[in-house]
Parts: structure tokens; C-alpha cells; sequence
């Protein structure tokens, strides 16, 4: 009760306190903006290596070690995921924002160029993505690996 009593002992205070908060509530709503989809740039480089007949310990070993070693050239990365399973190899490489995406996709595919050099005879060239907007968080990965380590 003593809420109540303070404020019904000081009346204006309450005033000032009220009109306080709705011009500062006001001033909000019309100057924080406020967008639906936000602007995100999240620029992402995939590398998808298959191979058939290789456990997910292979894989790691043959491709996605060589080509993370590879990638630590790449300019503008800010981390490098890698997940192996059965046949497959798959590497995250996330980008700061201000990379320039076209230079550093032509990166990419020269080091995945000079990593598939070393790969088992029989291997397909690797699949290189790039997504520029990315939503998800693909969690569980089995290795990261970050540059200037």
C-alpha cells in the first residue's frame, strides 16, 4: 500500500511519471523500425564431396581435412564447419559480412580445385553452393575448425 499512498500524497509526480512514459513510448513506436524479414547477410559457401563405400572416419580423412587445410587461404572466412557421414562430406564456410562473395566463390573453387588433386582415384568433383541469405542453423556439426587458431 505504500505505492498507492505515495502516489496519492504526490499527484504530480504521477502526472510528470505517466507523461514520461507515453512521449517516450510514442517516440518508439516511430523511431524504432520495425521490418517483418529483416536484412540478414549471412554470406555461405557449401562444399559437397560424395564418395561411395567410405565411413563417415574416411571421408573426414581423405576429403574434408584436405579441403579445410585448403580453405584456411580463402580470404574473408570466419569459420569452417565440416560433417561426415557415409559417403558424403559436406563443409560450411561462413563468411564475414563485408567479403566480396564473387571473389571469394573464385577462392573457393581454386582451392577445391587444388585439394581434389589429392583425392582417391574415382572422385567426382566437389559441388561448391553459395547461399547469401541463410536461416537455419544447421546444428550437430562434427568437427569445426576456425582460422587464426
Amino acid at each position: 500500500m505504500s505505492l498507492v499512498s505515495s502516489g496519492l500524497k504526490k499527484p504530480v509526480a504521477v502526472v510528470v511519471i505517466t507523461l514520461g512514459v507515453l512521449l517516450f513510448s510514442v517516440l518508439a513506436i516511430f523511431t524504432i523500425p520495425i521490418d517483418i524479414f529483416p536484412k540478414l547477410n549471412l554470406p555461405t559457401i557449401y562444399v559437397i564431396e560424395p564418395y561411395g563405400g567410405m565411413s563417415a572416419r574416411q571421408m573426414e580423412g581423405f576429403f574434408a581435412t584436405r579441403m579445410q587445410d585448403q580453405f584456411l587461404y580463402v580470404n574473408g572466412i570466419k569459420n569452417i564447419e565440416s560433417k561426415n557421414i557415409q559417403g558424403i562430406s559436406i563443409i560450411k564456410l561462413t563468411f564475414y559480412e563485408t567479403t566480396d562473395m564473387a571473389e571469394a566463390s573464385a577462392q573457393v573453387a581454386l582451392q577445391v580445385n587444388r585439394a581434389s588433386a589429392f583425392f582417391p582415384p574415382g572422385a567426382l568433383p566437389p559441388q561448391v553452393c553459395v547461399l547469401m541469405l541463410l536461416l537455419f542453423r544447421w546444428a550437430s556439426w562434427s568437427s569445426a575448425v576456425r582460422p587464426g587458431r
